[in-house]
């Protein structure tokens, strides 16, 4: 069965180019690693992203893309960490057998597109690559064709239930901390009905190879890889409670602060760094303690 059939009518024509430029075109840059095949399609002047970081809950959600360049380079590590992994069935047409592009909102030359993605792509060590998120996207029609200006992605699949209004798990006490603290908590507050705690991460593909060398690149690859650790446990960052930072050279802690900034979600968990020898070429490594709700 073949599933890269646009199910658009050519008669639909905006529904029709906008899932040719968000699934076909995006699914074969991405297996190609051809980014610059898929940059045409946006519109850099008004691009920004917003991560949803797996979470069903706003308070967690980050602006960790606020351009064009900022995103090309994560949507280019996580395609090179795909194309790294071996798959046991044909990757292009799996891909597009769990990517979901069914509801086209339009409104003059604007477009609202809900992107899903829900299934699994077999592996050669009998283990699957679960495909469960969702991104919402904002499209404009620029001279008559229509670009990506903008997305909410990473959302879970399917979302799940509101949040409630009971008492949060992780509370941050009234407290106080010297005026050269990093972000993270003095102190945090946690009722937990499980505690899920993840091993230490490292910015690797599948593969077990690096997918940056850079220490700016290592940190978000490695905060991703722990995202997906939690997930696996049903827990998300804005769960987490408390972090161990492993770092090759502290020189690198100011730089590593600015991302952590952007990526973790309120209240900051509580946090040590220290300076240590890490294996290979990692410059930085990070284990995490959650509180599943």
């Amino acid at each position: 069965m073949s599933y890269d059939i646009n199910p658009f009518p050519a008669q639909d024509a905006d529904r029709h180019a906008i899932w040719e430029m968000l699934v076909r075109r995006d699914i074969e840059a991405y297996l190609d690693l051809d980014w610059d095949r898929h940059a045409l399609d946006f519109d850099a002047s008004l691009f920004f992203g917003i991560d949803g970081l797996r979470s069903s809950n706003p308070d967690s959600w980050r602006p960790l893309y606020p351009g064009l360049d900022v995103y090309a380079e994560s949507w280019l590590a996580a395609a090179r960490a795909g194309a790294a992994a071996n798959y046991a069935e044909d990757r292009r047409m799996a891909t597009f057998r769990c990517t979901i592009l069914r509801d086209i909102d339009i409104k003059g030359d604007l477009a609202i597109a809900h992107k899903k993605f829900d299934g699994m792509i077999a592996l050669s060590d009998g283990t699957f690559d679960a495909l469960n998120w969702q991104t919402i996207y904002i499209c404009r029609r620029v001279d008559g064709v229509w670009k990506i200006g903008g997305f909410l992605g990473y959302l879970p699949n399917p979302m799940g239930s509101a949040v409630q209004a009971a008492a949060p798990a992780i509370r941050a006490p009234e407290s106080s901390q010297h005026d050269t603290a990093g972000p993270y908590s003095p102190v945090l507050e946690v009722t937990p009905s499980k505690l899920v705690v993840i091993s230490g991460q490292v910015g690797v593909g599948r593969d077990g190879k690096l997918i940056e060398t850079d220490f700016a690149g290592q940190a978000r690859a490695t905060l991703a890889n722990c995202a997906a650790q939690l997930a696996a446990a049903g827990c998300t960052l804005a769960d987490v409670f408390k972090v161990n930072c492993y770092v090759t050279d502290l020189a690198d802690w100011p730089a590593f602060n600015a991302i952590y900034r952007e990526i973790m979600p309120a209240p900051l968990p509580v946090r040590t760094t220290v300076q240590a020898g890490l294996l290979e070429d990692f410059r930085i490594e990070i284990e995490m303690w959650a509180a599943k709700k």
